[in-house]
């Protein structure tokens, strides 16, 4: 594929709680990496802010290891603070407060596309953890060459020349787990791991393993997932007056009724669906 034919990152906000509040706050652009790269990465996504008040943002993690670029305070001089780290599948609800001057560059890999990069470990090494770069990759580049320019194409230069000095290894499990999790993200059917291991051809033992080894969580964990992200977009998109059936909404996601939907949205993010939605829509 040539650079002229690159596709354009996804532009949904899936996964961000209350997105329309944090775009009001920061600058967020996904940029497309290199040709030889996009077949293991989702995007590479730079956030810039500079608030006169703290603001927390918060995401409900997708099932995806990222590389994460990081400078708080002022962008020169002795002060600046910045570091790198390899971010795993966070398990939970990610919250970070955001205060004056910062910016960040991350690459978000596809669920099972971190392990080319890195394969002498298995991906659930990482899971639920955040650790410096370079106990990942011993020649890791410095903060500086990403962070460092003004100019969005710079920084995504900088950062094609990290991921392409380590890989990608050929891995045919890697292709084969992404695969699977897009028919999981895609196929709204799927709605169990045996449905999955018919759909496969492997056994749910094998499908745990392959899981573990390349995406990091379990199948049945990806599943449940996206399943909390749909809800999440639709509670976002309801308007101040029109609630989504959730009823329905559970029954289309393969719960087994409505209240199993409002106990895991409200595990996950904090308060029921009804509540955030309410939340969401205020003026």
């Amino acid at each position: 594929m040539s650079a002229a034919a690159a596709p354009s990152p996804r532009r949904d906000t899936r996964g961000i709680v209350d997105p329309a509040e944090l775009l009001t706050r920061v600058r967020f652009r996904r940029h497309t990496p290199a040709p030889e790269l996009r077949p293991y990465l989702e995007h590479y996504w730079l956030i810039d802010w500079e608030l006169t008040e703290p603001y927390v943002t918060q995401v409900v993690p997708h099932p995806s290891v990222n590389i994460v670029f990081q400078r708080y305070g002022p962008l020169s001089g002795p002060h600046q603070a910045a570091s790198a780290e390899v971010s795993g599948i966070g398990l939970g609800l990610f919250t970070q407060e955001l205060t004056g001057l910062g910016r960040v560059c991350g690459i978000q890999f596809r669920p099972g596309g971190f392990r080319p990069f890195a394969p002498a470990w298995p991906v659930s090494t990482w899971t639920g953890r955040r650790v410096p770069l370079a106990e990942v990759f011993a020649s890791a580049a410095g903060e500086g060459a990403v962070l460092s320019p003004e100019d969005d194409h710079a920084r995504v230069a900088a950062l094609d020349a990290f991921l392409l000095a380590h890989g990608p290894a050929p891995d045919r499990d890697a292709e084969q787990v992404m695969q699977l999790v897009d028919l999981i993200r895609t196929d709204r059917e799927l709605r169990k791991v045996s449905l999955l291991a018919a759909a496969s051809g492997l056994s749910a033992r094998s499908l745990q393993r392959l899981f573990a080894g390349h995406v990091g969580v379990g199948p049945k964990w990806v599943i449940l997932r996206y399943r909390i992200h749909e809800a999440l977009e639709r509670a976002e998109s309801a308007g101040a007056t029109v609630a989504p059936d959730w009823s329905r909404l559970a029954a289309e996601l393969g719960y087994s009724d409505q209240a199993h939907l409002v106990r895991d949205f409200t595990a996950t993010i904090g308060v029921p669906p009804t509540a955030y939605a309410r939340a969401v829509s205020a003026p």
